[in-house]
């Protein structure tokens, strides 16, 4: 820091003020510092810094999968707005959610100093584990709307956006809505399928049998083989797009058209949904605002010192494209 200050002619402490990114220095002064700096390879110790200032700057995640779409939007959300405010991210998943699975995590986090937590997982699986999250650390919770008695939480508003799905095919002017629903043990499977199953009883329709498949292209396809020979099938919201791409494979393959024969919604908005064939009508999730969230919620909670719960809901939307049309006859 004395070669730095020697060579861009001021105080070790002006150097000091512009390496911690402290307000008050001449634009001027602070570019002759970075110049300084870059000619001397000088990199600020982020050991000693930590010490110094009782911060690691450093936020931790957690989560149980890297495979999910939404996990892994969220994560580079995450990365992103934490880079932004000029905080690390260390990632940490758990390969089962057991209890020694969640222990080890939360264990390694805190032999690894970071300032908060996000936990990318639903808490009836932290309460499975039964893990008390480190004392004085703030938390965000992602992914599990229920929690926010005990959490601060960040979620997509899931039942809006099932609601959204099943009130655009009725509105189409199908008599009931088919669900393709995800995994039993997944918090934002059973927020979408509570929500389908209310539109449908409020508007006095039939609420077929439900059908499950595992979020993936395959199970789209097992369950749009058996829907395929209902002919009283007419409309069909998917609990994500991937399981609509399987779908679609198997209408097509029974001969039954989308949507001349059968509509279809799907859930997410992949990248790739616009380029299905047909483009796929679905729900779009904005796992990017999810992520900044959290990150928002995080540094709130660095700043005040205070951690209180509650819920912020990030709005879902419809977005119509040409997988969906009114019934034939």
């Amino acid at each position: 820091m004395a070669d730095v200050a020697k060579r861009a002619g001021v105080s070790s402490q002006t150097v000091s003020r512009v390496s911690n990114g402290y307000p008050g220095v001449l634009p001027e002064t602070r570019h002759a510092v970075h110049l300084a700096m870059d000619e001397l390879g000088y990199r600020p110790n982020s050991a000693a810094r930590a010490l110094k200032l009782g911060s690691f700057r450093t936020i931790g995640v957690i989560t149980f999968s890297l495979a999910p779409l939404g996990n892994l939007r969220t994560i580079e959300a995450i990365s992103t707005s934490a880079a932004e405010a000029g905080y690390a991210v260390t990632l940490i998943p758990v390969g089962l959610p057991t209890h020694g699975g969640v222990e080890n995590a939360f264990t390694r986090l805190e032999e690894l100093a970071v300032d908060a937590v996000i936990v990318i997982m639903e808490v009836h699986l932290l309460d499975r584990a039964k893990v008390t999250l480190p004392r004085g650390v703030p938390t965000v919770v992602v992914v599990d709307s229920d929690a926010g008695d005990a959490y601060t939480v960040v979620d997509t508003d899931q039942a809006d956006g099932a609601q959204r799905a099943t009130r655009h095919l009725l509105d189409l002017g199908h008599r009931t809505v088919w669900h393709l629903a995800g995994p039993e043990d997944s918090f934002a499977a059973e927020r979408r399928v509570q929500a389908w199953r209310h539109t449908l009883e409020e508007a006095g329709r039939e609420v077929p049998g439900l059908l499950r498949g595992d979020w993936s292209g395959e199970s789209g396809y097992a369950a749009g083989q058996e829907l395929a020979r209902r002919e009283e099938c007419t409309a069909v919201f998917c609990a994500n797009d991937q399981m609509a791409l399987g779908l679609y494979r198997a209408l097509r393959e029974a001969g039954r058209e989308v949507p001349g024969d059968v509509s279809v919604v799907g859930f997410d908005d992949t990248a790739d949904s616009p380029s299905y064939s047909p483009p796929l009508t679905t729900i779009h999730q904005d796992f990017a605002e999810v992520g900044r969230r959290c990150v928002s919620r995080v540094l709130d909670h660095l700043r005040t010192g205070e951690h209180p719960p509650g819920t912020s809901l990030v709005p879902a939307r419809l977005v119509v494209r040409e997988s969906t049309a009114a019934p034939r006859g």
